[in-house]
């Protein structure tokens, strides 16, 4: 996609994005057989629910009917939020993963495996987990000593009490439980 292309698109769809309160992450158009598609990234601090993306690509659909930036060529169009194994790159990508367990590639090198506990804009508080039966220890990184990061996948994390959507979770549960 031509820098001019990509200027055009993201002047023209930022503002529809910014005024539903999300954040553009990426416009990213690709060659498809005969076709483009043209997929539009974007995420909020509360994360995307199925049904924004559905409305804004309703909304970016009729915006860009209505100018030339793709030209006449056919597209599909893909409104979508990040994967889970995003890369980190944004001060508002690690402040979106606090409480999350992450790996990051260090300048220096090596690899670090911990959760951050939290973010300012220097860098990052890190809980690096103990090996072997000790205890996690405490750790600060900051930003520029991080080469790359991304989240960890976690299948079966132990709840923690201090996160409310798991104690909410473990409620809905003993409700269930009891009604049984």
């Amino acid at each position: 996609m031509s820098t001019t292309q990509s200027e055009r698109l993201r002047g023209l769809l930022e503002p529809l994005i910014a005024a539903r309160d999300l954040d553009l992450e990426e416009i990213e158009v690709t060659p498809a057989g005969k076709r483009r598609v043209l997929r539009i990234v974007v995420d909020s601090d509360e994360g995307v629910q199925l049904d924004e993306c559905a409305e804004l690509s309703r909304e970016a659909s009729q915006v860009l009917d209505d100018s030339d930036v793709m030209g006449g060529a056919p597209y599909t169009l893909e409104v979508t939020s990040p994967g889970a194994d995003r890369p980190l790159t944004e001060l508002r990508h690690y402040r979106r993963a606090v409480g999350r367990l992450i790996k990051a590639q260090l300048h220096e090198g090596g690899e670090l495996v911990a959760r951050i506990t939290a973010v300012d804009d220097s860098g990052l508080d890190l809980e690096v987990p103990g090996v072997k039966g000790r205890k996690p220890t405490a750790r600060r990184v900051s930003f520029d000593e991080i080469a790359k990061a991304r989240v960890e996948l976690e299948f079966s994390r132990k709840p923690d009490k201090t996160d409310k959507r798991d104690a909410q979770h473990d409620e809905k549960i003993d409700e269930n439980k009891e009604e049984a």
